[in-house]
């Protein structure tokens, strides 16, 4: 019985990195060994044991055979008998087969230090194509390994492979709630956009988010986005949010924001006009296929419909910027509303050529919310006792006043 550290944490510790989770193969093992040694088995599939002190993953080593389409279409099998080779090659890239033994010696049949060192993804074998779901875990490595000095490219063999399996229809059988686990997981990254450019270049984000895919090649207004292309500019804006460290959910919304310019026909370019409302449908629609949690979901809408409103915030009247708070639940939910006013940062500034450009209206907003909020509208309820059916409509007009005493006042404007 061996046992070995293998796959990222062996790889990003080649790297330089923080090494956060260890992961380990053993070899020469049964289950009744592990167990006997105090190992509690937590794997369905295959044996995945953790350790007794470290609580750490243990897997004994497995070969397996693909059965049927998809991801979940495999066959696995483990004995004493499997080599630490035969493991390693069922791996999905070369640079996450490397293993590593109790005494620091590696272990690399299929060279993963050389790609580690010319900075390429490269899948170990074919067995990369039987399994979809390494489509979208590459594409987010993309986006984690994608700054420099870890700015890492995918081998063109294995870009040519990933094609290969969009077009066999291997990406069709991937669940939703595993594509979406991936998809949040590549927004949390470094710089989101490469997770979705490599998508985009083997085919599968066409077949995933084809409404995302669609923006690309439609062109805006040069005055206000010089980049042009939709596609570009969403992925700026996406890569911003990340800038930033914002949340899932304000990311998220960042990415849907202008899904709603995909749908204008090429007469009405490069003007979207009744893009944001058009925007909404298709949220909704990526939302339920992919299961997309209630938080990003509505956030989401949310941005896709008034993104545009956020921007011309400071010529709104009173009873108008009120709307917006009732439309948006601001009053119930400040803080999802400020999130909305975060992706809305994203949009503008997510604009190549225009990082310095002034944009107030997010600080705007958020003090004339405030000074809605400042309204007492249990006194205002108080004063209308015996009389309920008036009581909302006090509130509103009080609330109206309060917004106009705002707007005389706010430097904002200027």
């Amino acid at each position: 019985m061996k046992t070995y550290i293998v796959g990222g944490a062996v790889r990003d510790g080649l790297l330089g990195l923080a090494v956060q989770d260890k992961d380990h193969v053993v070899i020469g093992a049964t289950p009744e060994q592990m167990l006997a040694l105090g190992f509690t088995p937590v794997g369905k599939d295959f044996p995945v044991f953790l350790h007794p002190k470290t609580h750490e993953e243990y897997a004994l080593a497995r070969t397996e055979r693909k059965t049927v389409a998809g991801y979940k279409g495999f066959v696995f099998h483990t004995d004493p008998t499997v080599t630490l080779e035969q493991d390693l090659i069922r791996r999905d890239l070369t640079v996450n087969a490397i293993a590593q033994d109790d005494d620091g010696n590696l272990f690399d049949p299929f060279h993963g230090q050389q790609d580690l060192q010319k900075k390429i993804f490269r899948h170990v074998s074919d067995a990369f194509a039987e399994d979809p779901v390494r489509i979208l875990r590459l594409a987010r490595f993309a986006a984690r390994f994608s700054v420099a000095p870890h700015d890492f490219v995918v081998a063109p063999e294995t870009m040519a492979l990933m094609r290969q399996m969009v077009s066999i229809g291997e990406v069709d059988a991937l669940v939703p709630e595993r594509v979406w686990q991936e998809v949040a997981r590549g927004l949390m990254e470094v710089r989101p956009s490469r997770m979705f450019e490599v998508l985009r270049e083997c085919g599968a984000l066409q077949r995933l988010l084809p409404e995302l895919d669609a923006l690309w090649g439609v062109p805006q207004p040069a005055t206000y986005h010089p980049e042009i292309d939709t596609g570009v500019h969403v992925m700026l804006v996406v890569d911003y949010a990340a800038q930033q460290g914002y949340s899932l959910p304000v990311r998220f919304a960042a990415l849907m924001h202008d899904l709603g310019k995909g749908t204008t026909r090429p007469e009405e370019w490069p003007r979207h006009h009744g893009h944001e409302q058009r925007g909404v449908a298709l949220v909704e629609a990526v939302c339920q296929r992919l299961r997309v949690p209630s938080d990003c979901r509505d956030l989401a809408i949310m941005t896709a419909r008034d993104h545009g409103n956020v921007g011309r915030a400071l010529e709104m009247r009173p009873a108008t910027l009120l709307e917006l708070f009732e439309r948006n639940d601001a009053f119930r939910k400040p803080q999802r509303f400020k999130d909305m006013l975060k992706a809305a940062k994203c949009d503008c500034f997510g604009r190549s050529g225009l990082a310095d450009i002034r944009f107030p209206q997010p600080a705007y907003l958020t003090q004339a919310l405030a000074a809605a909020q400042a309204v007492n509208a249990g006194a205002v309820a108080q004063a209308y006792l015996g009389q309920p059916q008036k009581i909302a409509e006090a509130i509103r007009l009080a609330r109206i006043a309060s917004l106009h005493e705002f707007c005389l006042k706010s430097t904002l404007r200027e």
